[in-house]
């Protein structure tokens, strides 16, 4: 053949792979490309041997694996979770997924004709109209590669985001070179695979010009480069044979290194999706029976979930937890990212001394192989820190943002759970849990004042451990016993009464509903709480619970449930007092006087919205009285912690440190002149009122429960006898 004519093949619109190259090349190249499959195999074989080794495998059921396949392919496929609150990464990386995706399944096809159909069946699908479509879809869809790698290279060199800086809030010193490298490699390899491929293609299209280029529109674009320069057929030959063999080297150590590579998120990553659990957070696991004779919690990598093993390798240091997390945001020491990292590069290190026989014994022999590094405490000096760990405000934040369903938040409780069982807790924090131990309450009331708010109030308030009541109240905490919050309360009770409402409580038949406890990481103390409430509950007679606190309500609605006897349902219906009153405003049983003009912000607390969804309700009562509302930047599922929770009210914060809560007041009259900011949680009354004075916006904007502005335009007596400013139209 001479380099340069047209092959006979050119007019059947196809294409030769090994088009000119000798027969020894060819064996070459399969040597090749088969060692770097099995190089990459055993990067697949190695975190598999990881999560068998794993204590407790932690994996969803066999029954319910069809339905999470799908819903994690339709995340994928939508890539929803990666567009969301970053649209120019989300459309970045559609680029770079469905490009590589498609030239992926391009060079499948085309090695199933060149290694199987046409040798072994005799018959050659890889020509005609199936070609040119083919070529087609592949050029346009590598264009679109080609697009997302160069914005993600803008966007990483250029645009700089914050979420996209390695220096970790735990530390002085810098450990993260490697992260950057493996990044810029990453992204580097992709663009010369992309721009080599399309080169390739010029050259070939230079050397037999088959007369279909339009169905190459990017190769074709390259050989007029060929052309303007006027370069020979040999030195086209020459070219041809040299960018073949880098491109398709650079391909097939590519597929090799994905197992060990940032790259690795390629199959992780949807992993992670399949077994994260929808509850995450939201529902803390409980010890397995089996484990109960053990240590609690996570001392070390022997006693992670092979779940939980997985979430580590699925991370893609995006870094949409670290920019969500308030803890970071308010300068301390936690980054949600940097724990899971910290975590994994133990984990690695730990699966490097196994070894390669070690991860064969594990997966062919089922083999255990020396805990060594795996059972060497991952709290410690040189590891994660123990501040890191009581940094955390259990708000869910990071499981929200979180692109591939890693659980940030139980792994961390996960952590704490260590913690307490070895004593290394706050002490401020040991002495809240032994009030609350001691006293059922974490203000260290006799539990008989519970009820004492209702003294009081111009009616009776029913005890529902005696009476029939269509509503029970379960009050909580602060709402029982905090001075501020107490008004809160007396108020919603004179709505409900004025409503008509058939309710009661339980007075000193209730106890903390251990929701923060549970995530403070005593397990034990939680159980004890939720099994006394338990049981005071299943002895009433009523339809459905109300709570005013978002904490209570996450603890009696995800976490109470499998407590709860058989005879009773396995479940009761929770509300928070927001849901109710909407419900009593579009029924009438709530007339208000008129519409109170006052222009407002409203501040989503973590457990009634991220944790619960509890977004729309607050804001149609606030529309229905009349109230102008103006969203902070973070609202609804973004909304920033007051920083109460997670144990966290009990721990008192660094001297000069800006409070989660002042953060957001700041953010609040960064907005203009406003009325109120108003809440929905007992906490956030606390906090706000302190942070409102601690940060000097006194004078510039005032807190009012929600239900404080609702009686205000029901314009009741009782209200107006305690000398309240209305501004009803």
């Amino acid at each position: 053949m001479v380099v340069g004519s047209v092959p006979p093949l050119a007019a059947e619109k196809t294409r030769e792979v090994f088009w000119d190259f000798a027969p020894i090349l060819e064996v070459l190249w399969y040597v090749l490309a088969g060692f770097s499959v099995l190089v990459f195999a055993y990067g697949v074989a190695r975190p598999i041997a990881k999560y068998r080794r794993a204590h407790g495998g932690g994996w969803p059921p066999l029954s319910e694996l069809p339905g999470r396949f799908r819903e994690a392919l339709r995340i994928l496929l939508s890539h929803v979770s990666i567009g969301r609150r970053d649209t120019y990464a989300g459309w970045a990386h559609r680029g770079i997924f469905y490009g590589f995706l498609v030239l992926f399944i391009g060079t499948v096809i085309l090695g199933i004709n060149t290694d199987f159909t046409e040798p072994v069946l005799g018959w050659r699908f890889f020509q005609g109209d199936f070609y040119l479509g083919y070529s087609i879809v592949l050029d346009v869809l590598g264009m679109a590669l080609l697009a997302g790698v160069v914005l993600m290279m803008v966007r990483r060199g250029i645009v700089r985001p914050r979420k996209l800086d390695y220096a970790r809030p735990d530390r002085d010193i810098d450990e993260r070179t490697g992260y950057r490298v493996g990044d810029w490699t990453f992204v580097g390899i992709l663009l010369a695979l992309a721009v080599s491929g399309y080169v390739l293609e010029g050259t070939r299209i230079a050397m037999d010009q088959p007369g279909y280029n339009a169905f190459s529109p990017a190769g074709w674009v390259a050989a007029q480069g060929f052309d303007a320069v006027g370069t020979s057929d040999g030195a086209l030959r020459a070219v041809r044979h040299v960018l073949w063999w880098s491109h398709g080297l650079l391909a097939i150590a590519f597929v090799a290194a994905i197992p060990y590579t940032k790259a690795s998120h390629m199959l992780a990553s949807f992993a992670s999706l399949v077994v994260r659990d929808p509850q995450a957070g939201k529902r803390l696991k409980p010890i397995p029976p089996e484990l109960v004779s053990e240590p609690a919690g996570y001392g070390s990598l022997a006693d992670f979930t092979g779940v939980h093993m997985l979430h580590l390798d699925a991370c893609t240091k995006c870094g949409k937890c670290h920019e969500a997390c308030p803890a970071l945001a308010t300068g301390r020491p936690l980054s949600p990212r940097d724990v899971v990292l910290e975590l994994r590069e133990q984990s690695n290190a730990a699966m490097r001394e196994v070894g390669i026989g070690g991860v064969l014994g594990v997966l062919i022999k089922g083999q255990q192989p020396a805990n060594g590094s795996f059972g060497r405490p991952v709290v410690r000096e040189d590891g994660v820190h123990a501040d890191t760990v009581w940094s955390c405000m259990q708000c869910n934040a990071c499981v929200e943002a979180c692109p591939v369903g890693i659980e940030q938040a139980p792994i961390i409780n996960q952590l704490r759970r260590r913690l307490v069982e070895e004593g290394a807790l706050p002490a401020s924090l040991q002495t809240a849990l032994q009030t609350i131990h001691k006293a059922g309450n974490s203000f260290g009331e006799r539990p008989r004042k519970r009820g004492r708010w209702t003294e009081e109030l111009e009616f009776e308030v029913k005890d529902a451990r005696k009476e029939p009541v269509d509503v029970l109240w379960f009050v909580g905490d602060y709402a029982s016993f905090d001075p501020r919050s107490q008004k809160v309360t007396r108020a919603l009770a004179r709505i409900f009464h004025a409503a008509e409402l058939d309710f009661g409580i339980v007075y000193d038949g209730e106890c903390n509903s251990g929701n923060d406890v549970r995530r403070v990481g005593e397990e034990g103390l939680f159980e004890a709480l939720a099994e006394y409430n338990v049981a005071t509950l299943e002895e009433c007679d009523f339809n459905r619970i109300v709570t005013s606190d978002p904490h209570s309500l996450n603890a009696l609605r995800n976490e109470y449930p499998e407590l709860i006897s058989d005879e009773l349902g396995g479940s009761w219906r929770v509300i928070h007092h927001t849901e109710l009153l909407l419900e009593l405003l579009d029924d009438g049983r709530l007339p208000l006087r008129g519409r109170i003009d006052y222009r407002v912000t409203y501040h989503d607390p973590c457990y009634l919205g991220r944790h619960n969804g509890g977004y729309d309700a607050p804001r149609t009562i606030l529309e229905a009285l009349g109230c102008t509302l103006v969203e902070m930047p973070r609202n609804r599922d973004n909304s920033f912690c007051c920083g109460a929770g997670g144990g966290r009210i009990w721990i008192p914060d660094e001297p000069g440190v800006e409070r989660p809560s002042e953060n957001r007041i700041r953010e609040a009259v960064s907005l203009g002149e406003l009325d109120y900011f108003v809440v929905s949680c007992p906490k956030d009354v606390t906090m706000y009122e302190d942070a409102i004075k601690t940060s000097g916006n006194a004078e510039r904007i005032q807190l009012r429960e929600l239900t404080e502005l609702i009686e205000e335009a029901l314009g009741s007596a009782s209200a107006h006898e305690r000398g309240r400013d209305f501004s009803v139209s």
